[in-house]
């Protein structure tokens, strides 16, 4: 760990993300908290979620090769200023105490444009710094460190929200633009394309993930089960109308799933996965859909903060396997593709999920929405382990 920390690149890389990690997890939950207390509606948390998703999915195949075709870290740090302006339109109306709903849902489309705009290439770039070999130790520190900061910023998000929620629009804008400048720092080894844009290129990597079984099985498993299990986009319900415990025990729960993710985080930094990876990523998705249903039906703080932190904690396992099957499986010329392609699928399951969360939620209720879609989680598995037999019998690379 001390000799990644001690590398220039990898030092300005890890500085930049977790600037940017730190940002993005203050953003969603400021975002959040403010959209659902115009108007208290489940629906419009859902509606969040829809507007992220679409600039994700239009924008997804330009922006993967944009990622191959371009310096990376240029496109990273472009991405990073864009989505700091986003958030200086949000404290714009904070500060003038706007309560139009369609002035926020505006700035939430602009954030997601700037977003997929650069994601593709922020998440293609570790894999240009560091060697094959110390791939998976480098994701885990990465990680672990990521973790932390999901584990705190939510919660100083919280505290700034219970302040004034301006205060947490600015604070992640100042990070965002702390990280476009560790992004200009780097000096990566990327290689450099001269092909010409073509369709047909940014397709490639849409071909690619379909004749990779293993690829195709792990990025679509992560879409669906996190698709019908996720629960954070309805979070500001929990707080003030189950669980009664404000702003600041928002932030907690916010928190929650971080904490127990960092520390298996953690864990996987020192002590590498290795073995049986493939089952292994179908066992821990299995026990977030089982935290999942603990958690919607939980009435006890402190038994919703223990469900998230373990449902944080088997996502953080799968995170990291998912990456090395796509990372390290990808050709380093269409990995910026490959990744955009994977990021559909995360942003489907991440943002596609806080819509299909609200709008369930808006029909039967929150509880009745988190619990339903732990159990979507379970099945899925069990379609998963029968459909991509490749996937369970994947195992890591060798150092």
């Amino acid at each position: 760990m001390r000799r990644l920390l001690a590398d220039r690149e990898f030092g300005f890389y890890f500085a930049a993300r977790q600037c940017t990690v730190a940002a993005f997890a203050i953003e969603s939950a400021a975002i959040f908290w403010q959209v659902y207390v115009l108007r208290h509606s489940a629906f419009d948390l859902g509606l969040i979620g829809l507007l992220l998703f679409v600039p994700a999915l239009t924008l997804a195949l330009p922006a993967g090769y944009v990622a191959d075709r371009f310096d990376r870290k240029t496109v990273s740090a472009i991405g990073s200023v864009a989505e700091m302006l986003g958030l200086v339109l949000f404290v714009v109306l904070a500060l003038l105490h706007t309560r139009a709903i369609a002035a926020y849902f505006s700035a939430v489309v602009l954030i997601g444009i700037a977003h997929t705009a650069g994601v593709a290439a922020k998440r293609s770039l570790l894999a240009d710094i560091v060697r094959p070999g110390i791939f998976v130790r480098a994701t885990a520190l990465s990680q672990s460190t990521y973790q932390v900061i999901v584990v705190l910023a939510p919660a100083l998000a919280g505290l700034l929200i219970s302040a004034n929620i301006v205060f947490a629009f600015a604070l992640a804008a100042l990070l965002y633009g702390a990280g476009a400048l560790s992004f200009a720092l780097l000096h990566p080894n990327a290689p450099q394309h001269t092909e010409r844009p073509t369709w047909r290129s940014s397709l490639e990597g849409i071909r690619y993930i379909w004749r990779q079984k293993v690829v195709l099985g792990a990025i679509s498993l992560d879409l669906f089960a996190v698709l019908f299990g996720g629960a954070a986009a309805l979070l500001p319900i929990y707080a003030t109308q189950i669980l009664h415990v404000g702003p600041i025990g928002f932030g907690a729960l916010r928190a929650a799933s971080g904490v127990g993710a960092a520390v298996v985080a953690a864990g996987i930094a020192g002590r590498p996965l290795r073995n049986r990876l493939g089952m292994l990523l179908y066992w821990c998705v299995a026990g977030f859909g089982v935290a999942t249903i603990v958690f919607g039906v939980s009435k006890l703080f402190w038994l919703s903060l223990l469900a998230l932190a373990i449902a944080g904690g088997f996502d953080m396992v799968s995170m990291v396997i998912r990456n090395v099957v796509v990372q390290l499986g990808t050709p380093g010329e269409m990995r910026g593709r490959v990744t955009s392609v994977e990021n559909v699928f995360i942003e489907a399951s991440n943002e596609l999920g806080a819509f299909e969360s609200g709008t369930v939620a808006a029909w039967l209720g929150a509880e009745a929405s988190v619990v339903l879609g732990g159990v979507g989680t379970l099945v899925v598995i069990a379609l998963w382990a029968w459909w991509f037999p490749h996937l369970r019998r994947f195992d890591a690379p060798s150092a």
